[in-house]
């Protein structure tokens, strides 16, 4: 089967890019780039926690504020749960302008609002550099955390395409923190080029885009020639993303799965575990990353094509949670992104052995197809569970009430 519409992309020419991995580099730019910060600066979060990260950050948001910048902030209030009324308020009373996405009261401490996250970790900085990925503002993203300090990446941008993050930005902010009806304009096409890299910035929304990332990937495969390596913290996807790997691997592509060896959630390598036989049998390589936790939402294909971005390949990021990728043509960048990948896989994985992998019961080859059409019809299905259109809630200061917005 054909993939049933045209993927929703918008590529720009221009850019330069630079991959960063880990919360060492990653917060290391964003902050320089805050502290830099002219005019505005736009941030979208899924975890930001009170720790010596979430200070650090608050810390540099205020001081923006207070020297006349335009500092929005939308926070995902499932993530980041326990923000204390005092970090709120330096915020708020310094002029940021914060929303918190899907804000609900718990039952007997219980989040219940789980569905519909929020999921995007997006920046940009004065219309001309913007950072997309999967790092949250946490201090496990940093390497003296210890062991299950998370590994994950990032990408900075700059050139044309930071225009459309910066609108898409802009209009989340309005619009219940979805973004949907955003469409690319015309301002990045004034926008001087400052690089070699083509880029297209792709979210996902709950509307028009709810399949736009998983199809970005799906073409790709389909036009793979030498290799795929994709690198992703939760890999349960759907039969077409698997039945398009499965296709690339025995027309000849080397095709290499890194998934968690060492996951934060144990149920994360239960399931990728259960599609191992069906991946294998068709030739595909599968590796286990058993350094610490991974967190990464990467791909590298024919050293040429690259995402980074906040996008799982699971029913949660492709078929509920707002995520958000850029997809990059640019083959120093996507050189850089293989060979660490490559070093992650010669040190500190485990490869997985076709042999080792079990036939499983008999029943398994004939329950497998239902379950691929569960996956299939998700989408369709998640509109029925609750909290399918959640708002945002302008955080205001003290002596105001909280309204929607």
């Amino acid at each position: 089967m054909r993939l049933t519409r045209a993927i929703d992309t918008c590529w720009r020419h221009g850019h330069r890019v630079r991959l960063l991995e880990n919360g060492e580099d990653y917060f290391a730019r964003v902050f320089e780039a805050i502290d830099a910060a002219q005019c505005e600066v736009l941030l979208e979060t899924f975890i930001w926690f009170e720790d010596k990260v979430g200070l650090a950050l608050k810390e540099r948001l205020v001081a923006a504020a207070q020297r006349g910048v335009r500092v929005h902030f939308l926070v995902d209030a499932f993530g980041s749960p326990d923000l204390s009324d005092d970090f709120l308020q330096e915020l708020t009373t310094a002029g940021v302008q914060l929303r918190m996405y899907d804000r609900q009261p718990t039952l007997m401490g219980i989040r219940l609002n789980v569905f519909r996250r929020m999921h995007r970790k997006l920046v940009a900085i004065d219309e001309t550099l913007a950072f997309v990925g999967g790092i949250n503002y946490s201090a496990d993203h940093l390497a003296d955390f210890g062991p299950t300090a998370k590994q994950d990446y990032a990408v900075e941008v700059q050139g044309p395409v930071v225009a459309d993050i910066v609108s898409f930005l802009r209009r989340a902010m309005v619009t219940r923190g979805t973004g949907e009806r955003w469409e690319p304009g015309n301002e990045a096409a004034s926008r001087k080029a400052e690089g070699p890299a083509d880029v297209c910035f792709l979210p996902r929304d709950n509307g028009r885009r709810s399949r736009a990332i998983e199809h970005a990937y799906r073409q790709a495969f389909r036009d793979a020639k030498r290799e795929i390596v994709i690198a992703n913290a939760y890999f349960f996807p759907g039969y077409g993303f698997q039945r398009d790997l499965r296709a690339a691997a025995r027309r000849g592509v080397k095709v290499q799965l890194i998934f968690q060896g060492e996951p934060d959630t144990p149920m994360a390598l239960i399931a990728a575990r259960w599609l191992y036989r069906y991946l294998v049998d068709a030739g595909v390589h599968i590796f286990e990353y058993c350094e610490r936790p991974f967190h990464g939402k990467v791909a590298v294909i024919d050293e040429e094509w690259s995402t980074v971005g906040s996008s799982n390949l699971d029913p949660l990021s492709l078929s509920l949670n707002l995520e958000a990728n850029v997809f990059i043509r640019d083959a120093d960048f996507a050189r850089d992104l293989r060979g660490r990948l490559g070093k992650l896989i010669d040190d500190h994985c485990k490869a997985i052995e076709p042999e080792s992998v079990p036939r499983g019961r008999f029943w398994q080859p004939l329950t497998r197809p239902v379950l691929f059409h569960v996956l299939r019809n998700f989408p369709q299905w998640a509109g029925w569970l609750p909290a399918h259109k959640p708002a945002t809630t302008l955080v205001r200061p003290p002596d105001d009430a909280d309204a929607p917005s």
